[in-house]
């Protein structure tokens, strides 16, 4: 990695459906080796935001670059996540299939899975704790299974970067847990995960940083600086009950750290 650049520079993004604008003007940088959050009301553009960064999305104005260079130039060192909503879960698939879909950027056109790439993506199966559903069809996994199929394809690519758009819909407590438990490991690892999230008290719990967002850009650091009564009035507007919650949950959280 480059150390004098930042791992993720957005600069000036502007996305806009049928001509009307969905985000405006967002401008910030992103740091590596980080679980990284993207938080607002419905509507406010996450997940635009994510696959605008993927060159899913034309944008209207403005550019993203991952060390300081496009996309195209460093595609194979970003992995991508997307909503689980969005694949259909009928196409006839064993996990190990799926999962050893996320090894073909590293192959290459046309070249087959090596005994190599297989154990890989055993392994990131055995990571989200399927290995027991490893041959089974994916039509027949629940929700939250198929959220882990998702997670482990996304482990499987080997990326420096993983963008993830929420991983945590609609999961049960076990396998929030377990998505948890993996990203802090890939962060460990000196890997930068950037999440799209609903959860205001995981994102304070859990998150270094924080991207708040609400069409425009309302605030973007350190969860902590991001995570205040103001910031947070801006992008949800009155929902003070929840917003006092959160910002003393972030308190006791940065408390916390500093006595450990």
């Amino acid at each position: 990695m480059t150390p004098d650049k930042p791992c993720i520079e957005i600069h000036d993004l502007t996305v806009a459906y049928n001509r009307r604008p969905v985000l405006w003007d967002v401008d910030t940088t992103l740091p590596s080796a980080s679980l990284i959050a993207i938080v607002g009301p419905n509507g406010a553009g996450k997940s635009t935001l994510l696959k605008s960064m993927m060159g899913l999305l034309p944008v209207a104005s403005g550019y993203v670059e991952f060390w300081g260079e496009p996309l195209r130039s460093v595609r194979h060192r970003v992995g991508y996540m997307p909503q689980r909503e969005s694949v259909d879960w009928d196409f006839p698939a064993s996990v190990f299939d799926v999962v050893l879909m996320g090894r073909y950027g590293k192959l290459g056109l046309f070249k087959r899975p090596r005994a190599a790439d297989r154990d890989a993506a055993m392994e990131c199966i055995r990571s989200v704790g399927l290995e027991d559903f490893a041959n089974r069809q994916i039509s027949r996994l629940s929700g939250g299974q198929q959220q882990r199929v998702f997670l482990a394809r996304a482990l499987a690519q080997d990326a420096d970067v993983y963008l993830m758009d929420e991983p945590f819909a609609g999961v049960d407590a076990a396998t929030e847990s377990t998505i948890l438990s993996v990203l802090k490991q890939m962060r460990e690892s000196g890997k930068t995960i950037v999440v799209v999230h609903h959860d205001l008290h995981a994102v304070a719990e859990h998150f270094d940083w924080t991207v708040l967002l609400n069409m425009h850009l309302v605030a973007s650091g350190e969860t902590a600086s991001v995570m205040t009564a103001a910031n947070l009035q801006k992008a949800y507007g009155g929902r003070l009950h929840l917003l006092t919650e959160v910002t003393q949950l972030v308190q006791q959280h940065e408390r916390s750290i500093r006595k450990g």
